[in-house]
């Protein structure tokens, strides 16, 4: 295919070896959310590119270097494959007034789009399952997303994660820590790289999140958010960490944590391994009390958290765990006249009835060709039909793992058979 069409780049395949293993993490994360009481929301790929910057921040990587936007030419609408998927869901919220009817407990899962460079863990195309509680205001709740996980990660075998939680306080707080920071940076100036100084006025927080390490010893000294810290908001981490430390949960303080999106505020954590390497978040969140209202909603408090699908199952798969698609129970076998084939195709019907997983063999051949195939499925049991069988109305069983004679009998009989494993 040197010249034929292929995938984006940064946008993968999943094949049928891979998506079981998918389809199991995706079965199991709506059993556990269904457990806390999260209903699901659907919201469009593709949104207005204005709730992005209005929601996530005009200075933020995100809308400033990776998010797919492109002119609509048929209305000249400006919009964006979506990035994130917290601000489509406070907008859903808003658009159909979901908050009228008191607290909502929501999730979603599906892809999101982000124009960066492809490695491990980072693609332009992920996916990812989170939750959105809008409508409460107390540490409970934010308590209560960090158990959620706890317990999803035993759900998935997932071991070695270390939970980070900060607070980043309230409006108030946090601009007289920006005030500080400013003055600190400007007289650093002359060490800010280049991200950093088009920052400095515009989010001076969004340098203490820079990756550089020859930045790390300047940020490391600059003033701490904590320092400045309301005591509304001092209260409400103080209760998080009792919460936390009640239900057995470790956890670090991590006095640096910065959520790459303007909307958070007071609560924020992070789960993080180093078995991934350089991309060791695996799920972040916390609260954004004020997003839905700078939304054109109500004053809503609300918290949530996204995880990546796609580095949780390389950790599930680091921590040694193993999905393997189901086999077949049963190939059906047959060679005859029209007769014998609509009587195959009945039998094959009625089997899946009974709720035994059946191929049918397509495209002719041979009674020993189809049993190669047979074999080759995985299949436990062959079900032959030949025109001895459909005089007779009955079908032959062969097991195929195990060494057992075949033996034939009435297609009603086949259920009760197999489920007992008893062949005489």
């Amino acid at each position: 295919m040197a010249s034929g069409v292929k995938a984006i780049r940064g946008m993968n395949d999943i094949l049928p070896e891979e998506s079981y293993f998918w389809e199991y993490f995706e079965q199991t994360a709506r059993q556990w959310l269904a457990a806390y009481g999260y209903r699901n929301i659907r919201t469009p790929i593709v949104e207005q590119t204005d709730l992005f910057i209005r929601s996530i921040g005009e200075v933020t990587d995100i809308v400033e270097k990776e998010m797919y936007t492109f002119i609509d030419h048929l209305n000249n609408d400006s919009l964006t494959l979506r990035p994130e998927g917290t601000a489509s869901c406070a907008r859903a919220a808003i658009e159909h007034n979901l908050l009228y009817a008191g607290p909502q407990k929501l999730y979603y899962a599906g892809p999101m789009f982000r124009h960066e460079r492809p490695q491990k863990g980072r693609y332009r195309q992920f996916h990812q399952v989170g939750v959105e509680a809008l409508g409460y205001a107390g540490p409970d709740i934010d308590a209560e997303l960090i158990v959620m996980c706890v317990r999803l990660w035993k759900l998935l075998g997932i071991s070695n994660l270390r939970l980070e939680i900060s607070t980043l306080g309230n409006t108030e707080s946090r601009t007289l820590h920006r005030s500080r920071l400013l003055k600190y940076f400007e007289r650093h100036r002359d060490k800010l790289d280049e991200d950093s100084l088009r920052r400095l006025y515009t989010n001076p927080l969004r340098i203490l999140d820079s990756k550089n390490p020859g930045m790390q010893q300047i940020i490391e000294n600059a003033p701490r958010l904590i320092d400045d810290l309301d005591s509304e908001s001092w209260s409400h981490f103080e209760s998080l960490q009792r919460i936390l430390r009640e239900r057995g949960i470790n956890y670090d303080i991590n006095l640096r944590l910065v959520r790459g999106l303007d909307y958070y505020n007071r609560t924020v954590f992070e789960w993080v391994t180093d078995k991934l390497g350089a991309q060791g978040t695996v799920c972040a969140g916390g609260r954004y009390d004020g997003l839905v209202e700078q939304m054109g909603g109500k004053s809503t408090p609300a918290c949530g958290f996204a995880m990546g699908v796609e580095r949780l199952l390389s950790l599930m798969q680091e921590c040694g765990k193993k999905i393997h698609q189901p086999d077949p129970d049963i190939y059906i076998v047959y060679q005859g006249d029209e007769q014998v084939v609509d009587y195959a195709w009945k039998c094959a019907e009625f089997l899946r009835d009974e709720g035994f997983d059946v191929i049918l063999h397509c495209g002719g051949g041979s009674f020993k060709s189809q049993m190669k195939k047979a074999d080759s499925s995985g299949a436990v049991y062959a079900l032959i039909i030949g025109n001895d069988e459909f005089r007779a109305q009955e079908v032959t069983i062969k097991p195929l793992r195990e060494l057992i004679e075949q033996v034939s009998l009435k297609l009603s009989k086949v259920a009760e058979i197999i489920n007992k494993k008893d062949l005489y």
